[in-house]
């Protein structure tokens, strides 16, 4: 990303001060009617938030006032801190009141303001995070921005930059312009050609090596974030290149992760990231977006070593999301907080006296030794206790009876706490994610409470989210609400794929087809190409993005050139194809000098370049022959493929599975590429060696 520099209103240490003028209408709270968990948060400050939209933006306008926009979620620790120590305050609120009009934006109901937003405050001051902090004009242009400020920084900065809208609008004006033109120039996409070819990937695995983590698995120090996207990334170069060095990197991670205080051993599901290198110490918010990523590369690599340790996590990240964060109606929920009773960790962490009190001797010495209990703790200066498989431990004591009565003890005990607060809306991105991780997981493990998971969800989105042939982005209460972003369309289409492929039921093939059209039609640059973020129309925003790296979730442009090889495998459309390399165009110089970011690009381009294999089952629905085939292909890691099966007696209005015939009570796999077929099998090992029959590349 481009930065650009320019000079900071002086933060004038006078205060602006606020009048006595009486109360009326137009000054009040505004979040009581909204329906998002995080702007109810805020309903009772002081202040006069208004939500996003034309009613603030045109007060802005009439009034004549800067607007102070604050960004956030509602488990967010920071945004927590920041509302205490300054949005519950008389007098900042009375500062914010009289010389701004204020707005609260929850950024998972409106991502494409939080990113938009995101990019510039980036550009400004080199760092981002939430809280966002935002002071723009009524024209939505940024003059001021930053993440968290404490109470009296907060108050300096809103006081200078009031005092200077009015008395120095000059200063304002020549700030907004360098931002204005920074917007208008769009997103900066190299137009050097890039070969898009197997040396990409090569040079990303080299660079790879250089930040591993030989000891404790990951990349860099800390804090650390399991890098989902990389790990299953290199379980694609291992597959293609046969380096065994490539699928060490990704087990010694995960072990080490799945062993680590990341990971609840109780409850199951992962925390945000570990603030340490060695996964122990977490930050114990849990987001629904982790866990749909952390559950598809544990299945991945259990599908590639047959560890049970990797089937065992990935079954307590599926079980935790069924347990703790699914809506009655099948959506799936967004997050659970960090904190309870007002502190970080409290629900999760335990002492040595708790633990001493309610355990038997013979539990607690098992506790001391299995899960490295101490008197002394291992959490920050409480005292207290992350629990944590020690490294002697192997996970096969882990799924002893013996442990198992102790850790549903220990749970027990841990449920009459007070719980973290938990997000229920259910986002139709996140859902998307989610569904992939569950269809994945009942084809790999054989368990159909995944498959009726997804099921539920994918239905609700379809009863609940999609109207006129457009998707909503949230739903809450009863409520659908809110245009729906490129990763909302991108993340759905990627599940149903994957529903599919669990299911062959058509409708969700069909649907695919019917949001990629839309999505083409709502995102699609015409001009240059490539996906915007937010649509034309309705987004209130100075401009639209278009973003091609991974943030926290894989991006959604990698995600729909993916999306668009698949479906182009099912339609033989060929613009799809052409779509897809319009993106890897867009994207192979950004990806060339800064790999890291570019995880699910590659993933992407993998799949392109690796002559991706359609194939087509044709059997009875119900024999021993098309279960074992379906199963091999279910078993064996083997991404670069789609799947489809038909009953011999079924229409389809797929150009795939044109003339692929059978006969009568037999089942018949085809394996071709771009609808070239080699000769038909009925033997499960003649139809793995035609699937597997991709040219090896050496990373030498």
């Amino acid at each position: 990303m481009q930065r650009f520099t320019f000079k900071i209103i002086p933060l004038l240490m006078a205060v602006f001060l606020s009048s006595n003028e009486a109360f009326s209408l137009e000054s009040y709270n505004r979040l009581v009617d909204e329906k998002s968990p995080y702007l109810l948060q805020h309903k009772d400050n002081p202040i006069h938030w208004y939500p996003w939209g034309e009613e603030a933006l045109e007060a802005a306008v009439r009034e004549n006032k800067p607007i102070f926009l604050s960004i956030g979620y509602s488990t967010c620790h920071w945004c927590h801190v920041l509302e205490k120590e300054s949005f519950e305050d008389e007098e900042v609120a009375a500062l914010l009141n009289e010389a701004f009009i204020c707005i609260k934006v929850d950024r998972e109901e409106h991502p494409h303001v939080d990113q938009f937003y995101m990019n510039v405050v980036q550009a400004m001051t080199g760092s981002g995070g939430w809280p966002l902090t935002v002071v723009m004009t009524p024209e939505k242009i940024p003059v001021f921005g930053g993440t968290y400020f404490p109470r009296n920084e907060l108050m300096r900065i809103i006081g200078a930059i009031g005092s200077a809208w009015i008395e120095q609008p000059g200063k304002i004006k020549e700030v907004g312009d360098a931002v204005r033109k920074f917007i208008e120039a769009g997103d900066r996409v190299s137009t050097q050609s890039v070969t898009l070819d197997e040396k990409l990937l090569k040079d990303l695995y080299k660079k790879s090596l250089i930040s591993y983590d030989a000891e404790n698995g990951g990349f860099g120090l800390a804090p650390k974030f399991p890098p989902t996207m990389k790990m299953r990334l290199l379980l694609r170069i291992a597959q293609r290149t046969g380096d065994k060095h490539a699928i060490k990197m990704v087990q010694t991670t995960l072990s080490n992760m799945a062993r680590g205080g990341i990971y609840d051993h109780l409850g199951g599901g992962f925390h945000r990231y570990s603030t340490d290198p060695i996964w122990l110490v977490p930050h114990f918010e849990k987001m629904l977006y982790d866990q749909a990523a952390l559950a598809t590369v544990y299945l991945e690599a259990y599908q590639v070593t047959k560890k049970p340790i990797f089937e065992s996590v990935a079954r307590g990240i599926l079980d935790y999301v069924l347990t703790d964060m699914t809506g009655p109606q099948g959506g799936f929920y967004s997050a659970e907080d960090a904190d309870s009773e007002g502190e970080e960790g409290t629900f999760y962490v335990w002492s040595d006296a708790e633990l001493k009190k309610n355990l038997t001797l013979k539990e607690y010495q098992l506790a001391y030794k299995f899960f490295g209990v101490t008197s002394g703790g291992n959490f920050e200066e409480s005292g207290k206790n992350i629990l944590h498989l020690q490294k002697e431990n192997n996970w096969k004591a882990n799924e002893s009876a013996e442990v198992k009565n102790l850790k549903k003890k220990l749970l027990e005990l841990r449920a009459k706490r007070e719980r973290p607060f938990k997000d229920d809306k259910v986002l139709t991105a996140w859902n998307g994610l989610m569904i992939s991780a569950m269809a994945k997981a009942s084809q790999v493990l054989k368990d159909s409470r995944y498959l009726i998971a997804a099921q539920k969800s994918a239905s609700f989105l379809k009863t609940q989210l999609y109207e006129k042939e457009k998707l909503a982005r949230r739903y809450r209460a009863g409520e659908a609400k809110f245009t729906a972003s490129l990763d909302d369309y991108a993340y759905l289409i990627q599940g149903l794929f994957d529903l599919y492929e669990a299911d062959f039921d058509e409708q969700w093939l069909s649907w695919t087809s019917h949001l990629q059209k839309k999505q083409d039609e709502l995102f699609w640059d015409k001009d240059r190409g490539g996906y915007f973020f937010s649509e034309a129309e309705g987004s209130l925003l100075p401009g639209r993005n278009k973003r091609f790296e991974d943030n926290a979730r894989p991006n959604s442009n990698a995600v729909s050139a993916l999306n668009l090889l698949k479906l182009y495998n099912f339609t033989l459309h060929k613009p799809f194809r052409k779509k897809a390399k319009t993106i890897f165009s867009l994207a192979g110089d950004m990806m060339n000098r800064t790999h890291n970011a570019f995880s699910q690009m590659f993933i992407a381009l993998d799949f392109y370049l690796d002559r991706s294999k359609e194939v087509i089952v044709v059997g009875p629905k119900k024999s021993h022959e098309k279960e074992s085939i379906l199963q091999m292909l279910r078993d064996e890691f083997l991404p670069n493929k789609t799947v489809g099966y038909i009953s011999p007696d079924a229409k389809s209005s797929f150009p795939v599975f044109e003339n692929k015939t059978t006969a009568e009570g037999r089942t018949i796999v085809y394996v071709c590429e771009n609808n070239v077929c080699k000769y038909p099998t009925e033997e499960i090992a003649k139809a793995r060696e035609l699937v597997q029959d991709n040219k090896r590349y050496p990373l030498n």
